[in-house]
Parts: structure tokens; sequence; C-alpha cells
């Protein structure tokens, strides 16, 4: 599997951010000032101190006696605090490599084109052609490609055998259902809760409450784009649902 750029920066920084820690952890560390102060009242300490031996480690009573002295002392602070610093400091770049592909998951595909057009693809997720849609679609058809968002969209086939300037979502506005199209009574009728809609999408009986969504179909360069409908909605005269 190839490391993408983001996933090797933060091994990076992960592997840097290890090392300090570890170094931090090794390497000796400091009284604070009332253990030292301490220390030096410690006859024995001082007599060690003096003759220039370098004491190898804290006696227990000591400690503990500079402890009951300021019992918020806590020895080493600065260090504990450098590692837990660095804990969270190396927490960043791993949260963000993983974040940023989950997010991006979400992002809605664009095509690029003007007004955000899309490219319609067909069910195995191939684009679709002009000439490959009249080859299997005349006058007066309608059937389903993936449109804005993947969602499932209608293409229409005027009687001139010219695409529809727009299309229509099939999903059903009332609970999701893809509505499915009716040629001999010339409606969409949704089989799950009896919902019906108009060649042109407005609802003639509920209980759906809005109009299908609307979308804008045009042929660049050969092939089929749909995008995003924005502008007031033709069948009531009013700013889309969708938007």
């Amino acid at each position: 599997m190839a490391l993408t750029r983001p996933l090797v920066l933060a091994i990076a920084v992960n592997v840097l951010l290890v090392g300090v820690l570890l170094y931090s952890v090794a390497s000796p560390g400091y009284a604070s000032a009332d253990l030292k102060s301490a220390l030096h009242r410690s006859p024995a300490m001082r007599t060690r101190m003096n003759l220039g031996q370098r004491p190898s480690m804290i006696p227990r009573d000591v400690s503990q006696k500079a402890f009951l002295n300021n019992p918020e002392m806590v020895p080493d602070m600065g260090k504990r605090t450098l590692m837990n610093n660095l804990v969270l400091a190396s927490l960043v770049p791993t949260v963000g490599s993983l974040a940023a592909p989950y997010l991006y998951y979400f992002y809605p595909k664009s095509g690029g084109g003007a007004g955000g057009a899309i490219q319609a693809l067909d069910a195995l997720g191939g684009p679709v052609t002009t000439e490959s849609w009249f080859k299997n679609h005349r006058a007066k058809s309608r059937d389903l490609v993936q449109g804005i968002k993947g969602d499932p969209t209608y293409l229409i086939v005027n009687e001139e055998n010219t695409l529809n300037s727009y299309g229509l979502n099939a999903v059903c506005t009332h609970l999701g259902c893809v509505v499915p199209w009716d040629g001999p009574e010339n409606k969409y009728k949704c089989p799950c809760h009896g919902s019906q809609y108009a060649a042109d999408g407005h609802v003639i009986r509920g209980p759906a409450p809005r109009p299908l969504a609307l979308a804008h179909v045009s042929d660049a360069d050969g092939k089929i784009q749909l995008a995003p409908w924005t502008e007031t909605d033709f069948r009531t005269g009013e700013k889309p649902w969708w938007v």
C-alpha cells in the first residue's frame, strides 16, 4: 500500500515526539526547590556534599520530610508537564491524518463544470454519453442515472427526441423511497405509501409534502452532465426546498 504524504509526515512527527519523550524519561531529573532545601538541611547529605561525594539517591526520610513540609510539592513537576504536553502533541497529527479522509468521504463529489455540474453515471459508475443514451432511449422515455450526491435521477427524452433541460430526483419527499415512473398513467407512483407525482414532479397525491427535486441537464462535449437547480422552482413559484 502506497504511503500518502500526510501519513508519512504524521509518522515522522510521532517518531520524533516519542524519541523526545524517551530521552526525557531516561535523563536525570531535577528535584524541586523544596526538596533541594530539605537535602541541604540534612546533616548526612551536607557531609557527603562537603566531601565531594555525589548522593546516589534521595533518602526516603528526606523525601517524606520535604513532602510533609510542603504537601503541594510534586517532585519533577516540570518533567511531568513536559511529558503530558508531548503526549497531547503527538495525538494531533495522528487524529488529523485519520479525521481528514473520514471527513472528505462526506464531501460531495464535483466534476468541475460550470455551476458545479457533475458527470451523470450509469449503474456501474461509468459516464453516460449522449450517444449511448439515445441508442437505448427514444422519445418520451424516462430512465435513471446516478446524479448529484449519487441520488437516482430521471433523464427525460422529449417528444422531439432530445434531452429535457431538467431532470428529476427520484427520491420520494415523504420517506425517501425511489419513485418509479408509470408510463401508461403518465405519472410517478410511490409503491410504499401511495404518493404520486405529475410528469414534471409536482405532488398530485400525498402523503408526500414536497415536489421532486430538480436538476439542470446539459450536453458537455457528448457527455451528459447534471447541475444543481438553485433558481425559483417553476412548478411552485417558490425557492427550491432542496437548496
